[in-house]
């Protein structure tokens, strides 16, 4: 099954260009707009993790298949109620599997890719990890739920085409019902921000709800700087998409002590030893 996103890259591609031309003539000074390094190299990680993506679809799809066939009990796309069921589980898994990849460094290591522009619009949405693998675990109890495999793909394909149009600056506030319970891109702009009262906060796909519940939501407030605490300063796109890893494995190579090396692994990016008394 091909995803539903990749029918969706030609209109990403095309208001990528309408946003693009949107800020030159409508130029905003409080926004940092389109450069063009940085959009060849957001683009050339999207384009990089379709083609990674695409076979490992089929290994994914073949863990849910053979998940949904243990299953005690096989839930009907028929029924409203499963629709409902997976539009609520496939978006916990979603802040699931964001929450640990912002919490634990080898899964960090992935993720970081997205956050790695100092530049915030549509192509931002593009920049995308060349290690899918690390996100399996995080759907699976939907399938052991009983929900059919196809499902789960067209769920998640669209938490992701909706999150592509939660990367702008154009976009301002909206009504506050929609800002209670809704992602939107004020609170993702908080998500991409470096500002430390925005690190690993608004963690949601579709829904803010999780985050307000956990206790990891934060509002816009003070303007946000976008990109990492400590930028790469690179348009490479294997530098971009393997930095951390690199970085991890000087830590670990450097370490002394076995649990140091689990720490710079599984501890929270930036994790380091304690200093000996």
């Amino acid at each position: 099954m091909i995803p539903a996103v990749v029918y969706a890259i030609p209109a990403f591609v095309l208001l990528v260009v309408v946003e693009a031309l949107s800020y030159r003539f409508l130029p905003d000074d409080d926004e940092r707009g389109y450069e063009v390094r940085d959009t060849v190299t957001s683009m050339s990680m999207g384009a990089g993790s379709q083609i990674i993506g695409l076979p490992w679809k089929a290994v994914t799809v073949l863990v849910y298949a053979a998940l949904f066939t243990v299953s005690p009990w096989h839930l009907s796309p028929a029924s409203g109620w499963t629709w409902v069921l997976l539009f609520f589980a496939e978006d916990l898994a979603y802040y699931a599997f964001h929450r640990a990849h912002h919490r634990v460094r080898v899964l960090w290591a992935s993720h970081v890719v997205h956050h790695s522009s100092v530049r915030f619009n549509l192509s931002t949405a593009l920049r995308q990890s060349w290690t899918p693998m690390t996100t399996l675990p995080f759907w699976m109890p939907l399938a052991l739920l009983g929900i059919p495999p196809w499902m789960i793909l067209l769920e998640q394909s669209v938490s992701l085409i909706y999150q592509f149009f939660l990367h702008t600056e154009r976009v301002d506030k909206l009504w506050r019902p929609v800002e209670r319970v809704f992602n939107t891109p004020s609170h993702h702009r908080v998500h991409h921000g470096s500002n430390n009262v925005y690190l690993d906060r608004n963690y949601g796909g579709i829904l803010i709800v999780w985050d307000r519940l956990l206790g990891t939501f934060e509002p816009e407030g003070e303007r946000v700087v976008y990109g990492l605490t400590k930028n790469i300063g690179t348009y490479n796109p294997l530098r971009v998409a393997f930095h951390e890893y690199a970085a991890a494995w000087r830590d670990v190579r450097a370490a002394r002590r076995w649990r140091d090396r689990a720490g710079y692994l599984f501890g929270p990016p930036g994790w380091s030893p304690r200093a000996e008394g």
